[in-house]
């Protein structure tokens, strides 16, 4: 099993919260971890994937969640929306910390009426993909943390070579692809997954007139990782009305196939007003969906600009989810077009820029936006950072640095 990031915060949760809900995309390990969470304690795992679990739920989901004992694993429980209430009863009959240790594989949040029965009894953990920290066995080093205001003078990273950063993009953090060894296989495990996804779990949430649309739309919105969302356009180019539309992409959104990163605004209020970047959270989905492969992204480099983007995205979101300093992420546009990747905020309202590269170098213009933010946002402004596909963490003034990707996965000497 690899490293998590997130065991020690499950772990931490199991002694104080009632039900635990383990939420991610299919196939990222979460029964496996929620099994690794409970080893050496008595517990009882049951899936609603088994069709008798199912139909048992669907009956009576009171009676069920009454004649279980213990502590209980319940996986894909978005499967059967009624076993909340039933939770939520036998909670306020008997709350035993880590009771019901739930997992799902579509966001309840962005379900009616599924997670507001437990408000107050249970608390939500993220569970994406493997980040490459995870995957390198480094997952102890917050990295999210470590961009947002750490140390860079001491700090060295390991040296890497083009090829190594093009593996990493095509593979992704899916624990089945990372340890497929030829392209050939990656692409098949891609088509199976997307298929299982489509074929049960849209039809399990939701009536889809046409299936066949769903694919198309998630190639399109690959297409576009990494800029902002214009459902017009994609209304013109899906050839689907807009309110269909929207219906199509809350149910990618809702099982973690595609993500919407608000824009960064000095008001509040004013954030979710403005338009969102799109991302697909995992590049090894992202680059089977475009078709690109180690010899397409060795011979044009052209074709790395989104993916690797898309890539800094996925890092970022897998160590927030575990931040000490509780960060959040946004992206940031000015209305002269004034664009800056990613913004970290903090619960103070400090921010660091973040800019992402594709190239091996760094010349003082890369820095232009992150240069406009330091000199609005002086009050705020902690640092800003240029990513990019080189070997040199090096400063280029007050505040100022440009650091190698390999931040995210190199053994840290700080």
């Amino acid at each position: 099993m690899y490293p998590r990031h997130i065991l020690p915060i499950l772990l931490e949760t199991l002694q104080d919260t009632p039900v635990i809900l383990l939420n991610g995309a299919r196939q990222t390990g979460k029964s496996t971890l929620a099994q690794h969470c409970l080893a050496g304690r008595p517990h009882r795992y049951l899936t609603l994937d088994d069709p008798v679990v199912l139909a048992a739920i669907k009956h009576d989901a009171t009676g069920f969640i009454d004649g279980l004992e213990g502590t209980i694993i319940l996986d894909e429980v978005q499967r059967a929306p009624e076993i909340f209430l039933a939770i939520k009863a036998a909670v306020d009959k008997q709350r035993i910390a880590g009771r019901f240790l739930l997992t799902g594989s579509a966001n309840v949040l962005l379900l009616p009426n599924m997670a507001d029965s437990l408000a107050g009894r249970m608390e939500i953990c993220s569970l994406w993909p493997l980040s490459t920290a995870e995957i390198a066995s480094e997952a102890h080093v917050n990295r999210a943390d470590l961009l947002f205001n750490g140390d860079f003078r001491t700090l060295t990273l390991p040296p890497y070579e083009r090829p190594e950063l093009v593996q990493k993009l095509l593979s992704g953090g899916f624990p089945e692809v990372v340890n497929r060894v030829s392209e050939r296989r990656k692409t098949a495990w891609f088509e199976s997954y997307l298929q299982a996804i489509l074929q049960r779990d849209v039809r399990d949430l939701a009536q889809v007139e046409q299936l066949t649309e769903l694919p198309h739309l998630l190639k399109l919105l690959a297409t576009r990782s990494a800029s902002l969302l214009n459902f017009a356009e994609l209304s013109r180019a899906s050839n689907l009305p807009q309110t269909t539309l929207k219906r199509y992409f809350a149910l990618l959104e809702t099982l973690f196939l595609v993500y919407r990163l608000p824009s960064w605004e000095r008001n509040p209020s004013k954030r979710l007003v403005k338009a969102p970047k799109v991302f697909l959270p995992d590049t090894g989905l992202l680059a089977y969906l475009c078709a690109l492969s180690s010899n397409r992204l060795l011979v044009d480099t052209s074709l790395m600009g989104a993916l690797v983007e898309t890539f800094v995205f996925s890092e970022l979101i897998k160590h927030i989810a575990f931040s000490e300093q509780r960060l959040s992420l946004w992206h940031y546009r000015t209305q002269n077009h004034i664009e800056i990747d990613f913004i970290l905020e903090d619960r103070m309202g400090s921010i660091t820029g973040i800019e992402v590269k594709a190239s091996a170098t760094v010349e003082a213009k890369d820095f232009k936006g992150l240069k406009h933010l330091q000199d609005t946002e002086t009050t705020r402004f902690q640092r800003g950072i240029v990513l990019y596909a080189g070997r040199e963490l090096v400063s280029f003034g007050s505040g100022l640095w440009a650091v190698p990707l390999s931040v995210w996965w190199g053994n840290l000497v700080v």
